[in-house]
């Protein structure tokens, strides 16, 4: 299937008229409870918990590869797949399975904009029903150039072309709540608090001033721009944005949990 069969951000009428596509994948990142109380028609539920080690000190990192390679195997996940993802909250957990998708090398998705509340906000089709998928044998890679560490971001600290986006709130960013054993921000880091990209008005969509709030923030597509928050999950919405606005943007999935726990890292 081509990268362009759907765009990158999709609205609830455009999904609605590939649900019965068969090489499309929807995975709902709700809560499971909502899950199960009505979903889009044929969506298939992931924990966020398959997506991270789980581990300390750094628990948002990626998943290993076993539980990686199990997860996109339910799935049944193919290179013919195209998968849509949403989920309650307005793209995080969403934005974060894009990105591990990103990361195995698998381009072709999508991001339902606004996710379950704009879906049932147009009064579309919800369905209990739980889907079954054939199982794919997977045989993943990581992409080292997506899954960025943090001596990646160290060597470029200082360029006046490389930008952190923190996505935490103001309070983590300034160092007043206490998260890890040294609290405050990446030197240098511009602070856009990810829920303040989304629009309350309009079911949780995108803000159409996106690209303009962003940029007289200091942000702009000439820069590298790396995204985190406590556990790259608030980031994967912030990763999500900035690649569906044309940024050379790439997700930290190590994020404050270990930066702000490593000796040797600078804080401001």
């Amino acid at each position: 299937m081509s990268k362009d069969y759907l765009p990158l951000l999709i609205e609830v009428e455009d999904l609605a008229r590939h649900l019965n596509d068969p090489e499309l994948l929807i995975v709902d990142l709700c809560n499971r409870e909502t899950y199960l109380a009505g979903h889009v028609p044929g969506a298939v539920h992931v924990s966020p918990n398959a997506l991270v080690c789980g581990q300390a000190p750094a628990p948002g990192k990626i998943a290993p590869m076993e539980q990686l390679q199990e997860l996109f195997g339910k799935l049944g996940l193919t290179p013919a797949t195209h998968v849509v993802a949403y989920d309650d909250e307005g793209g995080g957990w969403a934005g974060r399975l894009l990105w591990t998708l990103e990361a195995i090398g698998h381009h072709s998705y999508s991001y339902l904009n606004g996710g379950i509340h704009a879906w049932r906000a147009a009064s579309q089709p919800l369905s209990t029903e739980i889907p079954s998928r054939t199982e794919v044998l997977q045989q993943l890679a990581i992409d080292k150039d997506v899954v960025i560490e943090l001596e990646d971001i160290l060597a470029q600290l200082g360029s006046p072309q490389f930008a952190v986006w923190d996505a935490r709130s103001p309070q983590e960013y300034r160092g007043e709540r206490v998260t890890a054993n040294k609290n405050g921000h990446i030197p240098g880091a511009i602070n856009c608090e990810w829920t303040s990209m989304m629009d309350p008005q309009r079911d949780l969509r995108i803000r159409t001033d996106a690209l303009a709030r962003l940029n007289a923030l200091g942000f702009n597509h000439q820069q590298q721009i790396v995204t985190h928050c406590q556990s790259h999950h608030r980031s994967g919405f912030t990763w999500l944005l900035g690649k569906i606005l044309g940024f050379n943007i790439k997700g930290y999935h190590g994020s404050w949990s270990e930066w702000g726990n490593h000796p040797d890292t600078p804080v401001e």
